[in-house]
Formats: C-alpha cells, structure tokens, sequence
C-alpha cells in the first residue's frame, strides 16, 4: 500500500496550523485535486472530541470520485485523524501532528502522515500516479495556505528568503 510521512517547519504557530487543517470546509479553496467538500455531520464524542463526518469530492480532468472520512479533532493534543468511512479506497488513513517550536519562535512542525490503497486495481492505475504526487504537495499546500491566511511570519533565526534570479 502506498504510503508518504512528512514533517515540516513552517512559519505558523501549531495551534494556527492545527485550525487550518481543521477547517475542512476550506480545502477547496487550496488543496490539490479537492473539487469539493461537504460536512455531513459535526460531532463531539464520549472523550471530547471534536469529530466530523465529511465528504471530499477528488478530481483529475475528466475523472471524479467522491470519498467519505472520519475527522477526529483532538486539539488538547495538536493533532488530527482522518479515518476512511467509504468511497473508492480499500482504506485509506492518514494522521497529523503540530509540535510548536521549542526556539520560542512563532514556528512549528508539522507532521503528515497518509497510508490508503484504492478498491480498484483499475482505479490505482489511473490515479495512483496523480495521488502520490498530490499527497506528496498536501503539506505545500497548507504551508502556503497558513502563509496567505496567517500571513508570512519571520523566524529570527533564519536568514531572509534570497530574492528570485529574475529580480535585481
């Protein structure tokens, strides 16, 4: 079963990445191949957590699927699950965790973790290729998002970004 981790430092504290990955309803807005999204149903459960139940619609041109996961929101602890429910997959799970940085400065990294096989042999052929690479730019994706919704914070310790070879 394909698999990918991650983790990277980002310029966001982990409570301010923790809240936008939990905003679900946005990822439309910025995450790769995601066309949509519905919530279904918003939850807490018997430990206090904040579970959703929602439906991602993925597309890559004229292909579509629409999967429903489980998102358990455990912010006491900064982290998130996403548990496969039904839709095109075998299984499908994936996991993150935002650590704060421990320099003090308005940093943290970010975690992400995704194991999934589809039902379809036909179907993995067809956008195996295209998941790994999207799920490969899915903590891109939020970096950019935290940086155009947080805006882009400097951390102290690190030299500023060079200039792109186009500009003087």
């Amino acid at each position: 079963m394909p698999s990918f981790r991650t983790t990277r430092r980002v310029r966001h504290s982990a409570t301010d990445m923790f809240d936008l990955v939990a905003d679900v309803d946005a990822y439309p807005k910025f995450l790769p191949l995601c066309q949509g999204m519905r919530v279904r149903r918003r939850i807490t459960n018997d430990q206090g957590l904040e579970v959703i139940l929602a439906e991602m619609e993925v597309g890559y041109r004229a292909i579509r699927e629409t999967f429903t996961s489980r998102v358990t929101l455990d912010r006491a602890n900064l982290s998130i699950l996403v548990e496969y429910v039904e839709g095109p997959f075998q299984q499908l799970e994936n996991r993150w965790t935002f650590r704060d940085d421990a320099k003090g400065a308005p940093a943290c990294n970010v975690e992400f973790f995704i194991d999934y096989a589809f039902r379809s042999r036909t179907l993995g052929l067809l956008m195996g290729s295209m998941f790994d690479t999207a799920f490969r730019k899915f903590s891109e994706a939020f970096e950019k998002r935290a940086d155009y919704v947080y805006g882009r914070a400097r951390i102290a310790a690190a030299p500023p970004d060079p200039a792109p070879a186009n500009e003087p």
